[in-house]
């Protein structure tokens, strides 16, 4: 047995490496297992990374091509460099992971390639290799779902990660799942000439969020020529050397069709990693979804081991796991973390890209919390109309008895960056007139944010 660790943490991801970090900077000795040659996950290696670069590669394309001329702008003979851009996208991730391993190096981390096996509390075997640890962390993420009967094999039939490195740019493509993935990947290669399908179970796309974000999302998306079957589910697929022909209901099972596409991107969701890990055999408890179990320490029914990010309990995403390995680092060195789970954004890099905090109307309505709610439209904002880009809307959702907010919502460009303003105002237990009181910069897109706050209070400026 090799000397003994302070933390071992299973998984580089986000979750596992920011983990990492904190705990060696509060001076533990700290290793970190991943299967992976390379570090950051999924999320740096095939998921949030690469698919942005390959967003922002194929929205520069469109506008070059199409929109540009709006502006004055004329280029002639535009034309996609697939190649171009997957080398670019490649090497995006490069540069990432290169980054890790420096800031790995920079905090005296110890790196160990292999799978990682809980053989007990304190002992993990790494491909035969015993090595010991004070706290074990538990940080291995998810894995791409599917559905039944019908094979995901990375040419025909691929999910997320085989999206992102197909030979060449489909002539047709057929979504199964109206998410954020399905969507973000539907709509770079839309913008590259595909022919894009998407087939959502529910009624609409974007299940969880608000429902006004929903539909105007699906209606700036269908203008821009996505096509959508809603209520609709896939019963069957079949492969060809050329093609796939899907086999395609209705949910109320009164019609049924046949969509045939070059590619079929499996984008269902993703189901928590935890395939070989010995969790069973360390007495490590799962719950009905295939999660780990955790307390509010983030411990597992077994002493000294933990888990964080997508293998437990709450939103799939990249910045809940790295903040829940800041608060665990932290409390393993005595100190006190903190995370308000209704201050943690999502955000859809389509574009317009489309950002959520807190409560829908929906939630509010059903949980019978009386609010008030302020809308506006970046149509009435100045740099909006300068940038040629005024889909969509901000709103802001306060209590109607204290004016503190409680969810923001937004579609519209750089929704992502602009969430931040709204998250913090919450995690201040803020109200919607801190944000309408506060000087916003002219002319900037975070006025639409100012003006949603004042017609909170029915008093917006610009409209």
């Amino acid at each position: 047995m090799s000397d003994k660790f302070d933390v071992i943490i299973i998984g580089a991801g986000p979750g596992g490496y920011v983990c990492a970090i904190r705990a060696a900077q509060l001076g533990m000795k700290v290793a970190c297992v991943d299967k992976r040659e390379t570090l950051g996950g999924t999320c740096l290696n095939v998921g949030c990374i690469p698919s942005k670069a390959l967003l922002s590669a194929s929205e520069k394309y469109e506008d070059a091509a199409h929109h540009m001329a709006d502006m004055g702008i004329k280029i002639r003979g535009a034309s996609v460099d697939w190649s171009g851009m997957q080398k670019h996208k490649d090497g995006v991730v490069d540069s990432n992971t290169k980054g890790i391993e420096f800031l790995f190096k920079k905090n005296k981390i110890t790196r160990i390639t292999g799978t990682a096996k809980i053989i007990s509390a304190g002992k993990v075997d790494v491909d035969g290799t015993e090595y010991a640890a004070d706290n074990i962390i538990i940080a291995t993420g998810s894995d791409v779902a599917s559905l039944p009967g019908i094979e995901i094999d990375e040419e025909k039939i691929v999910s997320s990660t085989g999206a992102l490195t197909l030979k060449e740019v489909p002539r047709s493509m057929v979504v199964i799942g109206g998410g954020v993935i399905g969507l973000e990947l539907g709509t770079v290669y839309r913008r590259l000439g595909s022919e894009v399908t998407v087939v959502e179970f529910q009624d609409n796309i974007l299940p969880g969020m608000d429902g006004e974000v929903r539909k105007e999302t699906l209606k700036i998306l269908q203008k821009q020529g996505m096509q959508f079957k809603l209520s609709s589910k896939v019963t069957g697929a079949t492969s060809s050397r050329f093609s796939v022909n899907l086999d395609v209901e209705s949910v109320d099972g009164s019609s049924s069709e046949t969509l045939k596409a070059d590619v079929v991107l499996m984008a269902v969701g993703r189901k928590p990693y935890t395939d070989g890990l010995g969790l069973e055999d360390a007495g490590v408890k799962l719950d009905e979804r295939g999660r780990v179990e955790v307390d509010e320490f983030f411990e597992t029914s077994v002493e000294g081991i933990y888990a964080i990010g997508d293998v437990i309990r709450g939103a799939m995403l990249a910045h809940k796991a790295e903040d829940e390995g800041v608060v665990l680092a932290e409390m393993l060195a005595g100190q006190s973390g903190h995370i308000d789970y209704d201050a943690i954004p999502g955000v859809v890099y389509t574009w317009p890209e489309v950002a959520s905090v807190g409560k829908t109307e929906e939630q509010l309505k059903d949980e019978g919390i009386a609010y008030n709610a302020g809308k506006f439209p970046f149509m009435a904002n100045g740099r909006a109309r300068a940038m040629n880009a005024i889909d969509g809307f901000v709103k802001i959702l306060a209590c109607a008895k204290t004016d503190k907010v409680l969810g923001g919502h937004i579609v519209g460009p750089n929704a992502g960056d602009l969430i931040q303003e709204i998250v913090t105002v919450m995690e201040f237990d803020g109200s919607a007139e801190d944000i309408a009181r506060t000087c916003h910069a002219h002319p900037t897109l975070s006025e639409v944010v100012k003006e949603a706050a004042l017609a909170v209070d029915k008093r917006p400026l610009h409209i």
